[in-house]
């Protein structure tokens, strides 16, 4: 476990996430249109304000990176960014699901590194598969 914001938080990303606390974000893998229909994206959907036909940033406690659109090098700008906002807002902190790995078919060695910069971030949780890859 951490410490964030006198909060306790864990040191990886729960596999299953039903609530947040009203300084968290849920971190999920969307595509460009914005169609929330499986998995996380459903979830972001359903519980934490992600918001249909909007596939890129925050919304509610939800923040979705596109990964449905091409390989693992139309992914990263949307990573980047990711990062640079989390950087931007140290009053937020962001679960990471495991985007990309699921609907979108991608696997954990393909995706992980791009998150390597928000290890260094206090405010940003990993997926403990993406820690392994990364080597945390």
């Amino acid at each position: 476990m951490r410490t964030y914001n006198e909060i306790e938080r864990p040191d990886f990303t729960p596999d299953m996430i039903s609530e947040l606390k009203a300084d968290e974000v849920f971190v999920f893998g969307s595509n460009l249109e914005g169609m929330h229909g499986g998995g996380a994206a459903f979830a972001a959907w359903k519980k934490f304000g992600a918001v249909m036909g909007c596939g890129v940033g925050l919304r509610g406690q939800s923040y979705a990176i596109p990964t449905m659109q091409g390989g693992v090098e139309t992914i990263e700008p949307y990573v980047s960014s990711f990062i640079a906002f989390a950087k931007e807002h140290p009053e937020l902190f962001f679960y990471v699901t495991r985007i990309g790995c699921g609907i979108a078919g991608f696997r954990d060695k393909a995706i992980a590194p791009l998150f390597s910069e928000a290890v260094a971030l206090e405010n940003v949780c990993l997926p403990e598969s993406f820690a392994k890859v990364i080597k945390i």
